[in-house]
């Protein structure tokens, strides 16, 4: 390869390696937030970027897994469906909303970790590692707790491994049935206006130091889909209101979200 166009491609290797999107940036240097955030176009591949190294960076997937946790039990028959009820046993949690029986889709919005734990029992620890590949979410260290393996970093995945993941799961590529896609998009649903569908899960990872907050999902508008994964340095409980709110206000600031 003669030496200019070696040249030009390391250039351009290099632009897109250190590309920065500036009104995201700002946003969060502005908030005086460590984070990153990946914004992707499901129709034109357009890909905006906050921190490019962190993004590829893999942390603890935390309440995120339950997107695909979801997908695997219903596949697997351990829940029935969104209104499927789990009976708590009256162990106290600190978070309250915890504290009363579930559906599976309250249980997702409310990250409830018994819940959860109850499925990952149901299905079973030898059938997630096959289901954790073929989706390509992130790594699975083994061997790995059953009922802890999303939570204490077996499983990691980085913002942009998150991204890549929600577009096959908006594209229905994995081979999941089509009425466990159709009951994930129902309990991910979180606004929904005239002018766009929000979905999405929250997750916070507390067993790293620094803790890591995520918010992950998609925005669905008259014109294109625009998937999102953002994760941050949270400090303590104090930061969390910040996934949401830096993710929408990029959102905004990119012309995906009505500003209003």
């Amino acid at each position: 390869m003669p030496k200019r166009i070696l040249l030009a491609c390391c250039l351009c290797i290099s632009f897109f390696v250190r590309a920065e999107d500036a009104a995201i940036e700002s946003l969060f240097r502005n908030a005086g937030i460590d984070g990153t955030l990946v914004i992707e176009s499901v129709g034109t591949g357009q890909r905006l970027v906050h921190d490019d190294r962190r993004a590829s960076q893999a942390y603890p997937a935390a309440s995120t897994f339950k997107m695909l946790n979801t997908l695997i039990a219903l596949e697997e028959g351990a829940i029935a469906g969104a209104d499927a009820v789990f009976h708590w046993d009256g162990t106290r949690y600190e978070i309250a909303d915890w504290n009363r029986d579930q559906t599976l889709a309250s249980a997702f919005r409310v990250s409830c970790v018994w819940c959860y734990q109850q499925l990952a029992r149901r299905v079973g620890a030898r059938k997630y590692p096959a289901y954790i590949e073929q989706s390509r979410y992130g790594q699975l260290r083994q061997p790995f707790n059953e009922t802890e393996f999303w939570l204490d970093g077996a499983l990691t995945i980085s913002a942009a491994q998150q991204v890549a993941f929600l577009r096959r799961i908006v594209g229905r590529e994995l081979p999941f049935k089509t009425s466990s896609y159709d009951t994930l998009k129902k309990i991910m649903l979180t606004e929904e206006t005239g002018q766009y569908r929000l979905y999405a899960k929250t997750g916070w990872a507390t067993r790293t130091t620094p803790s890591v907050g995520w918010y992950v999902g998609y925005v669905e508008t008259s014109g294109d889909t625009w998937l999102f994964a953002l994760n941050i340095v949270t400090r303590d409980a104090a930061d969390l209101p910040m996934r949401i709110r830096l993710a929408k206000d990029a959102l905004k600031a990119k012309g995906v979200l009505p500003i209003n």
